[in-house]
Order: C-alpha cells, then structure tokens, then sequence
C-alpha cells in the first residue's frame, strides 16, 4: 500500500473560499450525475447561504498543504461534506467526517441523493442508518425529482 499523507483539519477562512468553490463545483456535478440529473447543477456561490453553509461550524481538510475537502455541520446535522474529486478515496472525506461526528452531540442526521453510493457507503461505514426516503426535488433546481436518502447516527 502506498504511503498516504495524513488529512490535516482546520477551520475554514475567507482565503480559502475559491478553494471550497472548486471543491464543490467539481464534486456536485459528480453527485448529480450518480443520483438525479447534472443539468441541475448550481454553484457554491449561488447556493451557499441560501443553503446555510455557514450556519454552523465550517472546517476544511488539507492533504500535502492543499485544501482537499470541507464540512460544516451543526450539533446535530452534517449539513455538508465535499471531497475534491483529486482526493477521492485518499481518506479525506472520512476524515472530515469523523472530526464532525466528535464535536457532534450523541445523535446526528445527515441526507445524500439515491444513487450517490460513494457518499452512502461512506456514511454507513461511520454508523449511519437510514431511516427514510423522501421524493422530492432539488433545491433551487425544482423541474429536477431527486430521491433524498434520511440517515441517522447515534453514540
């Protein structure tokens, strides 16, 4: 096995947004094409604080010094998790994911699309279980039917 660089986690600042925006951008279309439709892709920029990103605690992961991934959440909700598409499956994701889950309270939600396996699998391996599925449509993108995937954990 390869040597890998261990994910270095930190809060998230003003200088790192075009970072995040990239992060997202790539990822999210990467999403969207796994679970509903690429067409109904919206940037960071345009979605971010109608979609609370910063409404809580916001942390970045960094591998080799570059911001790779980021996560903000609440006491209660992962809100968001992104993970470069250049550091899929280097143990960012999971890494970001367990800093949230340890500054969580005992009971935490999260959603991810049906058909994002990458994302599931991801939180199934971390304790979540799902608990429901609801029909809908994507935020701000509302001609778009998504498949919402509820999951819970608790400690």
């Amino acid at each position: 096995m390869p040597f890998q660089s261990a994910v270095l986690i930190r809060p998230y600042v003003l200088g790192d947004w075009p970072r995040l925006c990239e992060i997202h951008d790539r990822a999210r279309l990467d999403e969207l094409t796994l679970s509903a439709n690429p067409a109904a892709f919206r940037s960071l920029a345009r979605t971010a604080h109608s979609e609370g990103l910063f409404e809580g605690r916001l942390d970045v992961g960094l591998l080799d010094g570059v911001v790779q991934g980021f996560v903000a959440y609440q006491r209660h909700t992962l809100n968001w998790l992104y993970v470069h598409p250049d550091a899929y499956r280097r143990g960012v994701g999971r890494s970001l994911l367990r800093h949230a889950l340890a500054d969580c309270g005992p009971v935490v939600g999260t959603q991810a699309l049906d058909g994002n396996e990458p994302a599931l699998r991801l939180y199934r391996s971390e304790g979540f279980v799902e608990i429901e599925r609801r029909n809908g449509r994507l935020a701000g993108s509302d001609e778009f039917p998504a498949i919402g995937v509820i999951l819970r954990r608790w400690r």
